[in-house]
């Protein structure tokens, strides 16, 4: 009959020492995991532990089937079949374990027999072959096509640490199959083809011979086993550890919305300094970071030469946790303010990362700091001083706020006087760029022709704080939201409309007491809606060719997807989609605060590749905008990109007016 003989041919010296290096390995492990354990505690303190279904939910679709990591067909393959090769010979090295060193020894019997054990080595076999080809697949794209993403690293040492990690995985996978065939070589079973690969290697062997088969099967089997034991005791000290750092960061991941920003922890100042003032959960994230550079291919900044990496910061604030220089500050000697100012927060790095790392986060923990200390450029200390004073980032006066208004033929309602159903949140570029303000009326005059009951604020509206407190100013973003909660608190309404993403966001995420649980909408919702229940009735098709551009803070971090679309459709407009849409979109360059900032030294802006992409779709002619931010950058792109005369920014209110 068929059976597991786990120790065939091994002497019984072996057989012990196999057990002494397995409990030094494992104690080896232990130690290490309570070190990063011990490292990741020294962080502040952070609630992680609430939601666990939804947790246990996301673990088993992220970590377990790797969701995220098989949207690209070449290393999404790679690592299902690395990761799932090496979880079968996992589980079945510990099914072997249990029916040896368990059932056999203490309820006599073993499991592993017949009919079990034969199927036991097919399943076997077949998931060492995709271990095999996952291996072959990452030595030739790591060291033949070698894309961009996963060279120049900061560390020297990383690369050998790839190399170690590859290399003792390919050690395992064919030592075990020549175990496994040498086996077979010399006991000849009659249930050999249920192990395919062995059965093709004992052949092998039998073809060069049977004399040394024993003593080159029990030399396989101990070099198999100190490689084995070595891999075990080296995991918390190798790239090996994000097997158990990555699944852990999954499980932990942020299950706030993507746009509601953590408050900031207040030290010496707000921000952090230094690395013990990250959370635990943040510091896991720097231990989480494969390396894979899919945060780096994603990152607008990265692609425009602005001088950061998402993915080396990473690695450089991890490798700072771990080094013995740990009373240094971060700012300057590990992370520059150039590349800290340099994110857009569009989120496209967190939103392709495997390991769920909020790259975000840290930035704008890192940035509270700085402004804390005065260090950002001129342009952007102008226009906090301008929302200090005048809560608009423009430096105009609160009654030039509402002055787009006095051209329309009708009033609109002033929300703190009169009840409405929408109070329409305008925002500071709807209010005062003058490129923008025609956009605005229009938006008026279709809210009208619904008739719709909407209001505006006028004058007592302030800057709703999104980018301000991205930025890192949270104590002046405090004092803006007191300010408009104020506001809102007299008026009447049952929901909030507003044409502007960032704005949307944090009203959306980070006002909740001060809109007390209503709803709030995108104009793009808001329109999509109203045409949907005929209340908007569009006349004309337009028949353009147009493709749409998915703003991060509607796009990415709220995922509003299909209601511009739909709008686009009811106006008779043909969509072509650009390469990158929905949440793989590229930022147009403006989040985060940089459309305050000095551009400094740039290889092309993000708004110009956005407009060489748009333009080189064959037959559109409109890039259609859902932002007033994106209006005015994509404006701007057009002239620079010198497509002026082929292509044109169009709002999808423009879109709507025009089909009216």
């Amino acid at each position: 009959m068929p059976i597991r003989e786990t120790f065939w041919n091994v002497p019984h010296w072996a057989e012990i020492g196999q057990y002494l290096l397995g409990i030094l390995a494992v104690l080896v492990f232990a130690w290490g995991m309570v070190r990063r354990w011990r490292r990741w505690r020294q962080g502040m303190a952070e609630q992680r532990f609430d939601r666990l279904g939804s947790r246990l939910a996301g673990f088993v679709v992220h970590a377990v089937g790797q969701a995220r990591t098989a949207k690209e067909p070449f290393a999404g393959i790679m690592h299902l079949t690395i990761f799932w090769g090496m979880a079968a010979l996992f589980v079945g090295t510990a099914l072997a374990t249990i029916d040896w060193d368990v059932t056999r020894l203490f309820f006599d019997f073993q499991f592993l027999i017949g009919g079990v054990y034969v199927v036991y080595e097919l399943i076997l076999d077949i998931f060492g072959v995709f271990l095999v080809i996952g291996l072959a697949m990452a030595i030739y794209r790591r060291y033949l096509s070698r894309p961009e993403r996963l060279g120049n690293l900061p560390r020297n040492n990383l690369a050998w640490d790839d190399a170690y990690v590859l290399g003792m995985l390919v050690l395992l996978a064919v030592s075990g199959y020549l175990v496994e065939g040498l086996r077979i070589a010399v006991t000849k079973p009659y249930w050999a083809d249920w192990s395919p690969v062995g059965n093709a290697i004992a052949s092998v062997f039998l073809a060069m011979g049977d004399a040394t088969n024993r003593g080159l099967h029990l030399a396989i089997w101990t070099g198999h086993a100190l490689v084995a034991f070595a891999a075990i005791a080296s995991i918390p000290f190798t790239k090996f550890a994000h097997a158990i750092t990555v699944p852990g960061n999954i499980f932990f991941r942020n299950l706030e919305p993507a746009g509601s920003l953590a408050p900031a922890h207040y030290h010496s100042g707000p921000g952090v300094e230094e690395w013990r003032q990250f959370s635990w959960k943040q510091i896991l994230d720097f231990d989480a970071c494969t390396r894979c550079g899919r945060c780096q291919d994603s990152c607008p900044a990265y692609a425009a030469g602005l001088g950061i990496s998402p993915r080396d910061l990473m690695i450089k604030l991890g490798a700072h946790v771990w080094s013995s220089k740990n009373g240094v500050g971060l700012h300057g000697s590990v992370v520059s303010d150039k590349e800290l100012w340099a994110c857009t927060t569009c989120r496209a790095c967190a939103n392709v990362c495997p390991a769920f790392i909020d790259h975000v986060g840290t930035i704008v923990d890192l940035r509270r700091y700085l402004v804390d200390q005065g260090r950002m450029d001129a342009t952007l200390q102008e226009a906090l001083a301008n929302l200090m004073r005048y809560g608009n980032s423009f430096g105009q006066s609160e009654r030039m706020r509402a002055r787009w208004t006095q051209t329309l033929e009708s009033k609109i309602k002033d929300a703190r006087r009169e009840p409405v159903e929408y109070l329409w949140f305008v925002g500071d570029f709807a209010s005062y760029h003058a490129s923008l303000i025609e956009t605005t009326r229009l938006t008026a005059q279709l809210f009208q022709a619904a008739e719709l009951d909407f209001g505006i604020l006028y004058e007592a509206e302030r800057n709703a704080g999104n980018d301000l407190r991205r930025v890192g100013e949270e104590g002046l973003y405090e004092m803006l939201v007191e300010k408009n909660a104020a506001n809102l608190s007299r008026c009447e309404y049952q929901a909030i409309v507003t044409t502007d993403p960032h704005t949307y966001n944090t009203l959306k995420h980070e006002y909740p007491e001060e809109i007390n649980g209503r709803p709030v909408l995108h104009h793009a919702e808001l329109l999509a809606d109203l045409i949907a229940t005929g209340r908007l009735k569009l006349s004309r098709k337009l028949g353009y060719a147009v493709t749409y551009h998915d703003p991060c803070y509607l796009g990415r971090y709220n995922e509003v997807y299909d209601a511009p679309r739909r709008v686009i459709s009811a106006a008779g407009c043909k969509l072509i989609e650009m390469p990158r849409h929905g949440d793989q979109a590229l930022c147009c360059g403006a989040g985060g605060g940089r459309i305050w900032m000095e551009e400094g030294q740039i290889k092309e802006r993000p708004s110009e590749a956005r407009i060489r992409e748009a333009a080189e779709l064959e037959g559109v002619q409109a890039l259609v905008v859902a932002c007033p931010k994106d209006v005015t950058m994509y404006k701007d792109a057009v002239k620079t990109t010198g497509y002026e005369g082929r292509i044109v920014v169009k709002d999808l209110v423009n879109l709507v007016h025009e089909a009216l």
